[in-house]
Formats: C-alpha cells, sequence, structure tokens
C-alpha cells in the first residue's frame, strides 16, 4: 500500500487537530511536500540536524516530531544557528518535517496520557478542559427526511458526547415558505405559499468541523435553500484541555511515590517541594511547562503535581497543600516519540516507522 505525506497528516489531524493548539504554536507540515510518497517515518521529540542525518540514513524522508522546529518566521536560511541548517538539511534532502505539538497536548490520548500510563495512574481524565471548542448546529428538516439527514452528519462527526453518539434534540413544528420565480423548489409551488411538517433538530459537533458539517447539512438536505444557525457553546469539552489527574492503584507515602516517579520515567533526579507525613493517592500530571495549571491541581484535590520548567519562585505557591514535583521539559515529555510510533504503526503498517536514537535534550546533568 502507497501512502502519502498528506495520509499521515490526514490521520494525525484526525485523533489531534490542529485547531485545539495554543496560539503561539506552529503544529502542521512545516517542510515538505504533501504529496510525496512516504517511504518510512522516525518519530523524534525534537528535530535536530543528527535527526535529520538520521532519517538520511534509515531511507526515511519524514519526521514526526513533537516540538515544531520553527515557532516564528525565518527571514533567512543561511545557517547560521540550528534552526535554519536543520530546515536546509531537511530541504536538500526532500525530508518533510510534521510537528504535532499542543494539539497533541490538549487531546485525551495524547502526551499527559502517555505519562500517565507509565506512572501507572487510574482513570485519567482532562485537568482543565477547554472552553469555547463545541459548536451546535440547528436545522429545520421535513419530518420525512430526518432520519437520513441525521445519519449524514453524524457521519460527519457531528451528535458525539462523551461515550455516547448519534445524540441529538427533535421536536416538531410547521415550515412556511413562498418560493419565488427563481427557486427550484423540493416541495411546494412557484408563487404559492407552503406548509410543510418540520422536525426542528439541534445537535452539538466539534466547531473545528464546522465547514465539514455545513457542507455535508447542505448536501443531505432536500431543501435548495436551508435554513440553520450555529452557536458556539461555553460548555467545556471534557475531552480537550491541559493537563490530566486520575488516582494511584494504592496510596502511597510521598516519598514513595516520588521513587516510584523516577523509576517508571526513568529520570536521573527530580527537583519537588517538602514532602508531608500524608500519604499521596491523587496525581495531577502535566508534560512540559505547567505550572500554570497549578491552581487546577489543587482544585481538583491533587496530592501531587508533576510537570517540569518550574521556576524558583513558582515552587512557594504550592503553600505545602500539595508535593509538587519538576521531572524535567524533555524527560516529561520522551516518552511522546513511542506515542507517535504506536500510534502510526497501528494504522500504517506497511511503512517503516522508527524511534529516533538521537538524544536531543540540550540538558545534562553531573
Amino acid at each position: 500500500m502507497v501512502y502519502l505525506i498528506k495520509d499521515i497528516i490526514s490521520y494525525l489531524e484526525n485523533l489531534a487537530p490542529t485547531a485545539y493548539q495554543e496560539s503561539y504554536d506552529n503544529a502542521g507540515l512545516i517542510v515538505g511536500n504533501p504529496l510525496a510518497v512516504v517511504n518510512g517515518v522516525v518519530c523524534s521529540l525534537d528535530v535536530t540536524e543528527e535527526v535529520v542525518q538520521e532519517a538520511i540514513e534509515k531511507k526515511c524522508n519524514l519526521i514526526v516530531a513533537h516540538h515544531p522546529i520553527i515557532f516564528t518566521g525565518l527571514k533567512h536560511l543561511t545557517g547560521k544557528n540550528y534552526i535554519e541548517r536543520t530546515v536546509i538539511a531537511a530541504i536538500k534532502n526532500d525530508i518533510a518535517i510534521y510537528a504535532i505539538h499542543t494539539n497533541l497536548d490538549a487531546v485525551s490520548q495524547g502526551v499527559n496520557h502517555k505519562i500517565a500510563e507509565k506512572i501507572g495512574l487510574l482513570n485519567p481524565q482532562i485537568l482543565a478542559p477547554k472552553k469555547g471548542v463545541i459548536s451546535m448546529l440547528t436545522t429545520f428538516i421535513p419530518k420525512r427526511n430526518v432520519e437520513e439527514v441525521l445519519e449524514e452528519l453524524y457521519a460527519a462527526g457531528a451528535g458525539n458526547i462523551g461515550n455516547y453518539s448519534n445524540c441529538s434534540f427533535k421536536s416538531e413544528g410547521t415550515g412556511s415558505f413562498l418560493p419565488k420565480e427563481e427557486a427550484q423548489p423540493t416541495l411546494g409551488k412557484k408563487g404559492e405559499l407552503s406548509s410543510i411538517e418540520e422536525t426542528r433538530v439541534e445537535l452539538i459537533f466539534p466547531s473545528h468541523l464546522e465547514d465539514k458539517i455545513i457542507n455535508t447539512l447542505k448536501t443531505a438536505h432536500p431543501y435548495e435553500e436551508v435554513a440553520y444557525y450555529l452557536q458556539i457553546l461555553e460548555n467545556k469539552n471534557q475531552e480537550v484541555g491541559s493537563g490530566m489527574v486520575g488516582a494511584l492503584p494504592e496510596p502511597l507515602s510521598g516519598k514513595d511515590f516520588l521513587l516510584h516517579l523516577k523509576s517508571s520515567m526513568e529520570l536521573k533526579v527530580i527537583k519537588h517541594t517538602a514532602i508531608s507525613n500524608k500519604k499521596v493517592s491523587k496525581i495531577a500530571i502535566c508534560g512540559g511547562a505547567g505550572v500554570f495549571l497549578l491552581s487546577h491541581a489543587k482544585r481538583a484535590g491533587a496530592d501531587v503535581f508533576v510537570t517540569a520548567d518550574i521556576k524558583y519562585h513558582e515552587f512557594f505557591d504550592a503553600e505545602k497543600n500539595i508535593l509538587l514535583a519538576d521531572i524535567g521539559h524533555y524527560e516529561s515529555e520522551i516518552y511522546t516519540k513511542e506515542l507517535l510510533k504506536d500510534i502510526l504503526s497501528r494504522k500504517f503498517s506497511s511503512i517503516a516507522t522508527y524511534l529516533t536514537n538521537v538524544i536531543t535534550n540540550p540538558i545534562s546533568y553531573l
């Protein structure tokens, strides 16, 4: 089976839509032709010159990384720094670079779920669900056509609520319309006022699917002109957001948990606040720089918050109410490359997919 780079992108963005990335981010195809045939994939946390060289040696023409090599616009490509040199090397060797960053952080089966899995947390849930990413469609369908139109909308991605699918609300009423001379009515006659038994239908969908949902509605609906309106809801999407929180299989002392964390995540060192005498069982996590979620972790009743890149004064913010553990940015997200390999290998089993052997951590410890 032959796959194009755009096939890989489509699959990844179905799992972690780029609409969920943060405003500062640059997820997506950074270098390369989406219509190129995929020869092989290297999965990595970062992209460096060494990772590009590894892709060359493995005869892979696609690197799928968590961190984007380019965050802001490049004004020159002269090779004066590692970013420019990496991009030049990728272009010269026809290697595409795709980044799946904060959008992969945001989904329930993404980066933080992988950390939860490594630590062994039970029933991990999104710590800070995202608002403003759910929309509601309201439309009016002739009674006899309701089910066939709804089936098309469900297939397009509407009507999903948590573990439930095909969700909608219906109410009956009468629609009236008068087709003008230019109209081509499916029901009724030009110049005559018609009244039709209609069903008002309401259903929700992820906001980033708006174009797809509306195009599906217009294609499936029998009317020449389709009446509908959209609302962005304030409801939080429990499957999308920042961080996760879950429970240990059994309570541990603070010290035993940190030792477990060190072992399961293969850490050299953990920076942490003072350990109290109480047992810990509820653990909040956030890969990368996540101290902005500290208040969420406290409100969730977490005993420990595991993240990275905590500044000196931010440790004081724990206020002895929670055990705050900084495990390092690279260390918190390194297993993302395994997550990416697993995702791609399951779907594209005919494509050679590798974990990078390059250690891209810019920080060393004595």
